[in-house]
């Protein structure tokens, strides 16, 4: 009879303990208070047409990222370009929450705030490295958020495409003079300078700029570098493809985040935002570095392009202009002034140490035969 009262609380005990309770695996999150964390899902704009390389796949993965972080509490659904607001209306739509989150450029934005033009990339500025260095450690990342604050958005870093290509030309450029008169795609402070240099300088977004370049709406353009120029076809439309990329040496990409909406988040779900957003801005620098190298030998071993470098003349005459654009935008803005001071403070020790450290290694390095 011991026996059998003893098997029966054995039973007893085991069904409490395994049979009246899920599996762990099946059960919802949890908040702290013991009830089901709340899921959220928002929305992401981009400024790049939808599932395009390195750009608009990177900003699939920075929402697969989240989502996978937060165990399925952050749901982000990702727009490209024209979806749901057209290319160059991202910032208005996180701004005024029509999206919790947008994929873009700041230099896009320079007619609504022209210091956000630092935050991209400015001509004769900073590397990736150096860029990363300034938001992180230097003061950058602050002010960029201070002055998207009137606008209620919270600015991260989320990529950074390396340096640029020079552009796309079907003229050989000798001398400032070749400039002279051209059409050409470029934003930003760099499209200031072409103009000082004489060329009419157009702003298109991505998915417009091959159509133009082949029926001849416009001259030249710049887009990326090799990985992303060879997915747009840009080659088929132009001949020359020139370097160095002067006006955007290390192209920063940001992600836009409604400043009413990440409050609403619980802290973790704030902090899987910032992990998110960093690991995506050391990806796509990876990323862009691995592939651009690899385009650039399908470009000119299988489609013939040929590369050029801009005449030393050239790139001195296009730095004094960029000098001068610098001053007339500090004068003018008050808040542009208060960025360049630290961004001029910061570039001028930086490229201190990178003369006897990665100019000085690289200098070392012999240039590799293409037929190697």
């Amino acid at each position: 009879m011991h026996k059998l009262f003893g098997l029966l609380t054995l039973l007893v005990s085991t069904l409490l303990i395994t049979g009246c309770s899920d599996p762990v695996t099946e059960k919802p999150a949890a908040a702290t208070n013991g009830e089901p964390a709340r899921t959220y899902e928002w929305k992401m704009v981009t400024t790049w047409p939808k599932n395009f390389p390195g750009l608009g796949t990177s900003a699939n993965e920075l929402a697969e990222a989240i989502e996978a972080m937060s165990g399925g509490r952050l749901k982000i659904k990702v727009y490209g370009a024209g979806e749901l607001v057209g290319p160059f209306e991202s910032f208005d739509a996180v701004s005024r929450g029509t999206a919790e989150m947008g994929h873009s450029g700041a230099y896009y934005w320079k007619g609504k705030v022209e210091a956000a033009q630092f935050f991209s990339s400015v001509p004769f500025g900073l590397t990736a490295q150096e860029m990363n260095g300034w938001l992180y450690f230097g003061g950058g990342l602050e002010l960029w958020r201070e002055l998207y604050a009137p606008f209620g958005i919270i600015p991260f870093p989320a990529g950074n495409t390396g340096t640029q290509m020079g552009g796309w030309f079907n003229k050989e450029i000798n001398s400032v003079a070749d400039i002279k008169g051209l059409k050409i795609r470029m934003p930003g402070l760099g499209g200031e300078v072409l103009t000082r240099a004489g060329a009419t300088t157009i702003n298109l977004p991505g998915g417009e700029i091959f159509t133009a370049l082949q029926s001849g709406a416009i001259d030249a353009t710049e887009w990326v570098g090799p990985y992303n120029d060879l997915a747009f076809g840009l080659h088929k439309a132009a001949r020359y493809y020139y370097y160095p990329g002067w006006h955007e040496p290390g192209s920063t990409i940001e992600l836009l985040v409604n400043r009413d909406a990440y409050n609403a988040l619980p802290a973790d779900l704030q902090e899987i935002i910032t992990q998110a957003a960093t690991q995506a801005n050391l990806r796509m620098l990876a990323e862009f570095t691995a592939r651009n190298s690899a385009a650039l030998a399908t470009l000119i071993n299988e489609h013939g392009v040929e590369l050029r470098a801009f005449p030393p003349a050239v790139l001195e005459e296009l730095q004094q202009h960029s000098q001068a654009v610098f001053q007339e935008l500090v004068d003018r803005d008050p808040a542009s002034a208060k960025v360049f001071e630290s961004f001029s403070k910061y570039r001028q020790q930086v490229m201190e140490w990178h003369a006897i450290s990665e100019q000085a290694i690289m200098a070392t390095r012999p240039i590799p035969n293409s037929a190697d």
